[in-house]
C-alpha cells in the first residue's frame, strides 16, 4: 500500500496560511502591500473588533480584470515574477502569490474590483478556498477586499487570538511599518467606526510626526549618505531623546521593513559615550541597495533580509549616523579676530566721559604666607602644632610612624579630641563604607558584603510601590505647570487600558483627545523625572504583560527604576544604614525584579589570601 499522497489544495492552503497569516495584522499587511504595489494613492483600512469580525481594505489602484480577480486567489498566482531570476530583482512588496490564497483558505472573502478601462467591475466571493460566486458589479476603480470571520474554519487558530486590545496593537504596528515607507500615500485606519489614523500625503519627517507625535520634530536629526554600494537616509534621535526602552527603531530596505540586530548595533555604536549604557535611541533609517545584492525570501513574513555586503554596509551605516549626530552636536567656534573692527571706547562712570582704556586691576598678596607656619606669638591661629610637623614631613619627603595628634572634631554640642587616627576610626567611623558612589560595603560574619546601591534601591522601591498600590496609599505630587504628552496610535490603545492603573500609581492624567494627555501630577518621589519619557517607558514596559499582576509588576518596576538612587550619589552613614535595613526587609534581597544581582560576599578566606 502506497503511503505518500498529494494533499488537497484546501489543506495545502491552510498549511500555507499557518505561515503567512498568523493574526488579523497579517491580513492587513498583505492586503495593504498589494494596494501599494497596485499604485494606489489612497488606502482605507476598516476593521471591526480588531479584525476578529471583519477587515476591509479599499484602494484606488489600477484594479484587476474579471479573469485576474478570480486567478489571484489561486496559490502561487502572481504578477510579480515569472522565473527564478526575478526573485533577485524585486521592486515590489508581495511576490510569492501565497497571500490571497492563504487568506481565502481561512476566512470568508469578498472582492470588488475594476480597472480604469473597464465600464463595469467584477465581484468574487470565496470561503474556505472555494469560489462561491462571481458576478459583474458597479464599483469604483481599484480594489475593495472584505475579509469576514477570520479562522472560521480553523477554531483552534481562532482560539489562540489575543484580546482585542492586543490584536489592535499588532494591527497598528504592522500599519505603521508600511505608512512610514510611503509618505506620498494617504492612509486612514478605522476600528469599530472610530478613526484612529488619518495620514495625509507629505514628507517622511511629517509622516513620522503624524504617527508618533509632534515631539519627534524636535527629537530627530537627518541622516543622508550616498555611496556606490548603498544609500542611507532618514532620521536618528538626538542623544537627549534616549529612553530606557523604545519601539521606534525602524530599518527599511528598498521600501521594506526589516529586523536586523547586526545593523542595530551599528547605529548604537555611533552613540558611544553620548548616551548611558542600556538606553535606546529612536531611529528611522532607509537603505537603498541593488535588489540583486539582497535576499528577501528567507522568512515567510519577509521581515528578515540577507545582505551580500553586510560588513561594508555596517561601516557605512555607522559612519552615516555618526555624521548626522556630529552635525547636530557641532560646537560653533568663537571668532576672536578683531582686525578691521571698529573700536568701541569704554565709559567712565566717574567723569561721565568715554575713555580709551582702563588700567588692569592689581591684586595684593603675600607670597611668603604659610598657614602652617607658627607665628612668634605661638601657634598660627587655631591650627595645632602637629599639623605643622606633618606639613614639614610632606615637604621633606619623610613621615612619622607614630600617630599624629588630630585637631578637635565637633560632635553635636560636645567637643572630642581623640588621640590618634586609630581612635578616630574606632570611635567615629561607621561599620559601613561607600565605594566610588556605586557600592556599599559592610562587614558580615563570613567576610565583606558588597551591595549595588542603585539595584538595592530599585528592589526597595519596587516592593514599596506594590505594597502601596495594594493598600491604595500612593500619593500624587501635583505639577506646578501641567505638561502634555502625545502617544502613537498603538501606545494610545495601551494607554486607554492602563489609565486606571496609572491613576492608582499616583498619576493625574487628563485625556485631551488625539492620543494626547495632560500630566497634572506624578507619583510623589519622582520630582525631577521627565514625565513624558517616563510614561512612554512605562507603556513600552507593559507590552509583554498578559495579566493584571504582570502589568502591576511592570509599572512598579519602571517607577522604581526612575526613582531609585542613582550611581554616583554620595550617601551619609545614616542613609547607607537605612538602605541596608530596608533591603533586608524586602521579599528578595539577592536580585532586582528583572533578575540582576544586588549583592555579593567576598569571603574572609579570599581576603586573607589576597593579602598573603
Amino acid at each position: 500500500m502506497d503511503l505518500i499522497h498529494l494533499l488537497p489544495d484546501s489543506v495545502a492552503n491552510q498549511i500555507a496560511a499557518g505561515e503567512v497569516i498568523q493574526r488579523p495584522a497579517s491580513v492587513i499587511k498583505e492586503l495593504v502591500e498589494n494596494s501599494v504595489d497596485a499604485g494606489a494613492k489612497t488606502i482605507h483600512v476598516i476593521v471591526v473588533d480588531a479584525g476578529r469580525t471583519s477587515i476591509q481594505v479599499i484602494d484606488d489602484g489600477k484594479g484587476m480584470s474579471e479573469t485576474d480577480a478570480r486567478l489571484s486567489f489561486e496559490r502561487h498566482a502572481t504578477s510579480k515574477i515569472s522565473q527564478a531570476d526575478d526573485l533577485f530583482a524585486l521592486h515590489t512588496m508581495g511576490f510569492r502569490g501565497e497571500a490571497l490564497a492563504s487568506i481565502a483558505a481561512v476566512a470568508q472573502v469578498e472582492l470588488q474590483t475594476r480597472r480604469q478601462e473597464d465600464e463595469i467591475g467584477t465581484k468574487v466571493s470565496i470561503a474556505g478556498s472555494k469560489v462561491t460566486r462571481q458576478e459583474p458589479v458597479s464599483c469604483p476603480v481599484g480594489c475593495n477586499f472584505k475579509v469576514d470571520n477570520l479562522f472560521f474554519n480553523v477554531p483552534a487558530r481562532r482560539k489562540f487570538l489575543k484580546t482585542n486590545a492586543t490584536e489592535l496593537n499588532n494591527i497598528l504596528t504592522a500599519f505603521e511599518r508600511i505608512v512610514l515607507v510611503y509618505p506620498d500615500i494617504h492612509f486612514t485606519l478605522h476600528n469599530n467606526g472610530v478613526e484612529m489614523l488619518n495620514l495625509r500625503a507629505g514628507s517622511v519627517r511629517q509622516r513620522i510626526a503624524d504617527v508618533f507625535g509632534k515631539q519627534y520634530n524636535q527629537d530627530l536629526v537627518p541622516v543622508e549618505v550616498h555611496t556606490a554600494m548603498c544609500t542611507v537616509s532618514g532620521f536618528v534621535g538626538k542623544p537627549e531623546a534616549a529612553r530606557k526602552k523604545t519601539g521606534c527603531d525602524y530599518f527599511f530596505v528598498n521600501g521594506r521593513f526589516m529586523k536586523h540586530p547586526y545593523f542595530h548595533k551599528a547605529v548604537m555604536k555611533a552613540y558611544d559615550r553620548l548616551v548611558p549604557e542600556g538606553m535606546a535611541i529612536p531611529y528611522f533609517l532607509y537603505i537603498e541597495v541593488e535588489p540583486g545584492e539582497i535576499d528577501v525570501n528567507i522568512h515567510p513574513t519577509k521581515t528578515e533580509i540577507k545582505f551580500e555586503n553586510e560588513q561594508a554596509i555596517w561601516q557605512i551605516l555607522s559612519a552615516a549616523v555618526r555624521d548626522g549626530i556630529g552635525k547636530y552636536c557641532e560646537v560653533p567656534s568663537i571668532d576672536f579676530d578683531t582686525q578691521g573692527q571698529p573700536d568701541i571706547p569704554l565709559f567712565d562712570n566717574n567723569n561721565n566721559t568715554f575713555q580709551d582704556s582702563f588700567a588692569a586691576p592689581k591684586v595684593n598678596y603675600n607670597p611668603d604666607y604659610n598657614p602652617f607656619k607658627q607665628s612668634s606669638g605661638g601657634s598660627s591661629g587655631n591650627v595645632p602644632n602637629q599639623w605643622e610637623s606633618l606639613y614639614q614631613g610632606l615637604e621633606q619627603g619623610s613621615f612619622r610612624e607614630e600617630p599624629v595628634q588630630q585637631p578637635s572634631f565637633f560632635d553635636d554640642d560636645n567637643v572630642v579630641a581623640p588621640q590618634s587616627a586609630t581612635e578616630i576610626l574606632s570611635e567615629k567611623s561607621p561599620a559601613h563604607y561607600q565605594y566610588k558612589g556605586k557600592y556599599l560595603m559592610t562587614a558580615v560574619k563570613s567576610g565583606l558584603m558588597i551591595i549595588d546601591q542603585h539595584r538595592a534601591s530599585i528592589r526597595i522601591l519596587y516592593d514599596r510601590y506594590l505594597s502601596q498600590h495594594d493598600g491604595h496609599v500612593i500619593s500624587t505630587q501635583k505639577m506646578l505647570f501641567p505638561e502634555t504628552v502625545t502617544f502613537s496610535p498603538s501606545e494610545g490603545v495601551t494607554m486607554q487600558q492602563l489609565l486606571p492603573e496609572l491613576t492608582a500609581y499616583g498619576f493625574d492624567l487628563s485625556d485631551l483627545g488625539g492620543n494626547t494627555y495632560a500630566v497634572n501630577g506624578i507619583p510623589a518621589g519622582l520630582e525631577g523625572v521627565n514625565p513624558q519619557n517616563l510614561l512612554h517607558d512605562m507603556l513600552s514596559s507593559t507590552g509583554a504583560a498578559d495579566s493584571l499582576e504582570a502589568i502591576h509588576a511592570a509599572l512598579a518596576l519602571r517607577l522604581a527604576q526612575s526613582a531609585a538612587i542613582p550611581y554616583g550619589q554620595i550617601l551619609s552613614n545614616d542613609e547607607i544604614e537605612s538602605i541596608i535595613n530596608d533591603l533586608f526587609s524586602c521579599s528578595n534581597v539577592n536580585y532586582t525584579p528583572d533578575g540582576k544581582a544586588i549583592l555579593c560576599i567576598l569571603p574572609q578566606g579570599d581576603i586573607e589570601h589576597l593579602l598573603g
